[in-house]
């Protein structure tokens, strides 16, 4: 459900014209008030082990609970991407990564409370030493690593990250032939 089909009283004066402005914004016709709903910041990481094995997790929660995900979420109040990212892979999969490096973002749709949050999920990328412990734990059922190769993205459930997990296995799949051809 789109916002403007949501909301249907303005939040500061209580109007029955609260109305929608513009795309991305909603207006009261009684005392001016204009809400816009932009993109909540929230960060996805592909944390690659030295044999080159992707992390990934099974999500326990809704939206696409039981499909797979990258380790990640929300970037909190007063927190950076690179702060929210490093938080986040410690509370899903409790590992410390070090020397996160952005790669891309993507924008998102999110469906919280029935309704389809517009997110920017910024990715990056980071390694742990092969035999780094990892933890299931926050929204997160099983995490485990996986060979690239081996990779489906139709069985990640969230739009972005079914399409990073495209955009990196072709990344991959360049780097091999690069390396081949070198």
């Amino acid at each position: 459900m789109i916002f403007s089909q949501k909301f249907k009283y303005c939040p500061v004066c209580g109007s029955e014209k609260f109305v929608q402005h513009n795309i991305k914004s909603m207006c009261c016709e009684e005392c001016g008030f204009i809400y816009y709903i932009n993109p909540s910041a929230a960060t996805a990481a592909f944390i690659r082990n030295e044999a080159g094995d992707l992390l990934v997790c099974r999500r326990s929660h809704e939206p696409a609970k039981g499909t797979l995900d990258l380790p990640g979420g929300f970037i909190d109040y007063n927190e950076t991407a690179e702060e929210g990212i490093a938080r986040e892979v410690m509370e899903e999969v409790g590992i410390k990564v070090e020397n996160f490096r952005y790669v891309f973002s993507l924008p998102n749709d999110y469906l919280y409370s029935d309704l389809d949050i517009p997110t920017m999920d910024l990715f990056f990328e980071g390694k742990v030493k092969n035999g780094t412990q990892i933890q299931a734990a926050d929204d997160v059922c099983e995490c485990f690593f996986i060979p690239v190769r081996e990779l489906n993205p139709e069985l990640f459930g969230l739009k972005s990250i079914r399409h990073a997990i495209k955009l990196f296995i072709s990344a991959f799949e360049n780097e091999r032939r690069e390396n081949f051809l070198a």
